[in-house]
C-alpha cells in the first residue's frame, strides 16, 4: 500500500457532518438507525447495493452487501448499507421495457453519487449483478472521486438439460427453432424451465461478464473479482475482503482516479480483447473514461485492440461458459500471460494499494490441458474482434462484432424496419432470406428512446439457421450474447436525420469489416434527395425519465452519456 496522500484525512466527508456541537441533529438521526457513539469517529463506508428480486443477476446482493459491510467495520470503519435500482435486460428484452435498460445506468450512477454527495461517506462499496449496474456504479465512483471498490454480484452457473449447458441465450436461439419447426412447444418449454438455475449474471461472456473483468482490468475490483460463480463461498469473502480493501483506500488517499488512468482503461480494452467482450464494452467505456476525465475516442479501442489477439473460447460465439474460466483459474492467470507479453501496463495502480504487476507477481498459469483460453500461438482471432466502421451509412461511426466465424464482408439487399418489433415479427414469419441485410432504425439513443438491445431478433436469425447469411444493422445496441454479422450504434442515428433513415428496401449495402466500410450503395445525389424528402419523427415521449434522457444524452459514438454538455 503507497503510502498516505499529503494533507490526507480519512473523515474529511463525514467529519464536517457529525462532528461538533451544532452537528448534533445529524448525530440524533443516525443513533436512530443504530449508531454507537464511538461511530462517529470512525470514517464513514457506504455500501451501494444494487440487490433485487427483479433479476437473478441481483438476487443475491443483499447478503454480498452485509458482508461488504461486515468487512469495513471489521477494518475499523462504520459501513452504511443503502440501495440503488436494477433491471433485467434479459426480462425486458424485446419489448418496450427494454428502452429503460441504458436508461438505468444513468439512474444507478446519478442515485449513487446523490446519497454519497449528500450523506457525507469517505469511501464506498459498490455492488453490481446486471448489465448496466457495473458501469453505473462505476461512473458513480468516478464522479465522487472517493476512496472506492467496485463488487461483482458473479455469474451464473449453466443450466443443464440432458448433457447440454444452457444460458438465457440458449431460450432466445429456441424461440427462432421453435418458430422454424425444429423443435416442438414442449421441448422450447423444457429449455425454458432448465436454462437459469439459480442467482448470478448472465453466464457467457455476455456484458455483465465482459464489464466485470473490465472493471478488473482498471484495477477497480479485487484481483479475481469478474470469475466468481455468484453462489460461491469465495464471492461471499470477496464482498468481504473488497469492505476491509475502501477503508484502508480510505485511510491511505487513494481514489477512483489515482487509479482509472488512460493506462488503466487500456488495460480494460486489451483484457476485453482478448476474452472477446460485448460490443456495449465500447458505449461504457467512452462513457467511464468521460466520467474520469481520460481522452478516449471511439477508434481508441479498436486501435488498442489490434494489438491483441481473441484468446478466449466463451459463448456467444465460443463454446464455455463464465463457470468453466472460474473453473480453471478465473481471470488473473489471463493477465498475467498478457502482462508477460507485454501488453499491460504494469504500472497501474489498483484497489489493493499495489501495482497491477504486483498484484500478479505470484500467480500461476491454467492447468495444462484446458481448452477455455487458448495459447497465442492458436488465437480464435489473431486480431481484435470489436471493429468501428465508418462510410456513408455510418458518418459517425459504428460498431461491429466480427468473431472471425460470421466472415469479414456481407453485401446484400436491405429490408427496413422502424422498430424492434417490426423486424421480429418479419423473422418469425420467414419473411427473412438468405442475402438480406435486416435494417432495424428509430432505436438510438434519442429515437427509441434508449437505444434497445436486440437480442431477440439476432438469436431469431441464428435459431432459424440465418446466422452466417443474414446479416443486421441498427442504430440500437445488442446483447453482449448476440452473434452473427450484426452492426449497431450506427451514428448519427435515424431520428437525428442520419443516413440509416434514408435507407429502402432493396438497396444494396455493403459491410466490409477488412476495409472498415458500410456503404448505401447509391449515389450522393440520391442521398441528397432522399434527405431533403425526410421527414423527423414526432418524439415518442414527452414527460418522464425517457424523454428527460432523450433530451440530454449524447449520441453512442460518445457513450450516450447524459452529461456531455457539462464541464467535468
Amino acid at each position: 500500500m503507497k503510502s498516505k496522500k499529503s494533507g490526507w484525512k480519512a473523515r474529511q466527508w463525514s467529519g464536517p457532518l457529525v462532528d461538533g456541537m451544532e452537528r448534533a441533529p445529524s448525530r440524533a438521526m443516525l443513533h436512530a438507525v443504530g449508531f454507537e457513539q464511538e461511530d462517529f469517529s470512525k470514517p464513514q463506508v457506504g455500501i451501494a447495493s444494487t440487490w433485487s428480486q427483479v433479476t437473478p443477476c441481483n438476487s443475491h446482493i443483499d447478503e454480498l452487501a452485509r458482508e461488504a459491510a461486515a468487512g469495513a467495520n471489521e477494518a475499523g470503519g462504520k459501513a452504511v448499507i443503502f440501495n440503488t435500482i436494477t433491471i433485467s435486460d434479459g426480462i425486458s428484452m424485446g419489448s418496450e421495457g427494454m428502452k429503460y435498460s441504458l436508461v438505468s445506468r444513468e439512474v444507478i450512477a446519478d442515485s449513487i453519487e446523490t446519497v454519497v454527495g449528500c450523506q457525507g461517506f469517505d469511501a464506498l462499496v459498490a455492488l453490481g449483478g446486471c448489465d448496466k449496474n457495473m458501469p453505473g456504479c462505476v461512473i458513480a465512483m468516478l464522479r465522487l472521486n472517493r476512496p472506492a471498490v467496485f463488487v461483482y454480484g458473479g455469474t451464473i452457473l449453466p443450466g443443464c438439460l440432458g448433457k447440454k449447458d444452457l444460458d438465457i441465450v440458449s431460450v432466445f436461439e429456441a424461440v427462432g427453432q421453435r418458430a422454424k419447426g425444429s423443435i416442438t412447444d414442449e421441448q422450447l418449454g423444457e429449455i425454458e424451465k432448465c436454462a437459469i438455475p439459480g442467482p448470478g449474471s448472465c453466464g457467457g461472456m455476455y456484458t455483465a461478464n465482459t464489464m466485470a473483468c473490465a472493471i478488473e482490468a482498471m484495477g477497480l475490483s479485487l484481483p479475481n473479482s469478474s470469475a466468481m460463480a455468484a453462489v460461491s463461498p469465495n464471492k461471499k469473502l470477496d464482498a468481504r475482503e473488497a469492505g476491509k480493501a475502501a477503508m484502508a483506500l480510505a485511510l491511505k488517499g487513494i481514489c477512483p482516479r489515482d487509479i482509472l488512468t488512460r493506462k488503466a482503461m487500456e488495460n480494460a480494452i486489451v483484457v476485453i480483447t482478448a476474452l472477446g467482450g460485448s460490443t456495449n464494452a465500447v458505449l461504457h467505456f467512452l462513457a467511464i473514461a468521460w466520467a474520469a476525465g481520460v481522452k478516449l475516442e471511439i477508434e481508441d479501442i479498436q486501435k488498442i485492440g489490434q494489438r491483441v489477439p481473441v484468446l478466449a473460447d466463451l459463448k456467444p460465439s465460443g463454446k464455455f461458459v463464465m463457470a468453466e474460466l472460474v473453473r480453471i483459474g478465473g481471470l488473473v492467470p489471463l493477465m498475467k500471460r498478457l502482462l508477460d507479453r507485454g501488453l499491460l501496463h504494469g504500472e497501474c495502480m489498483t484497489v489493493t494499494g499495489k501495482t497491477l504487476a504486483e498484484n500478479l507477481k505470484y500467480v500461476g498459469d491454467y492447468p495444462s490441458g484446458q481448452e477455455v483460453i487458448r495459447p497465442f500461438s492458436d488465437p480464435i482471432k489473431k486480431t481484435g474482434h470489436l471493429v468501428i466502421l465508418r462510410g456513408n451509412l455510418a458518418p459517425g461511426g459504428a460498431v461491429a462484432k466480427i468473431s472471425g466465424k460470421e466472415g469479414e464482408r456481407f453485401e446484400g439487399r436491405a429490408k427496413v424496419y422502424g422498430a424492434e418489433e417490426e423486424a421480429m415479427k418479419a423473422i418469425l414469419a420467414g419473411k427473412i432470406e438468405k442475402g438480406d441485410v435486416v435494417v432495424i432504425r428509430y432505436e438510438g439513443p434519442r429515437g427509441g428512446p434508449g437505444m434497445r438491445e436486440m437480442l431477440a431478433p439476432t438469436s431469431a436469425i441464428m435459431g432459424q439457421g440465418l446466422g452466417k447469411d443474414v446479416a443486421l444493422i441498427t442504430d440500437g445496441r445488442f446483447s453482449g450474447g448476440t452473434h452473427g454479422f450484426v452492426v449497431g450504434h450506427i451514428t448519427p442515428e435515424a431520428y437525428d436525420g442520419g443516413p440509416l433513415a434514408l435507407v429502402k428496401n432493396g438497396d444494396r449495402i455493403v459491410i466490409d469489416a477488412k476495409t472498415r466500410k458500410m456503404q448505401l450503395d447509391i449515389s450522393g445525389a440520391e442521398m441528397k434527395k432522399r434527405a431533403k424528402a425526410w421527414k423527423k419523427p414526432k418524439p415518442k415521449y414527452t414527460k418522464g425519465v425517457l424523454a428527460k434522457f432523450a433530451h440530454s444524452v449524447a449520441d453512442a459514438s460518445h457513450g450516450a452519456v447524459t452529461d456531455e454538455g457539462l464541464s467535468l
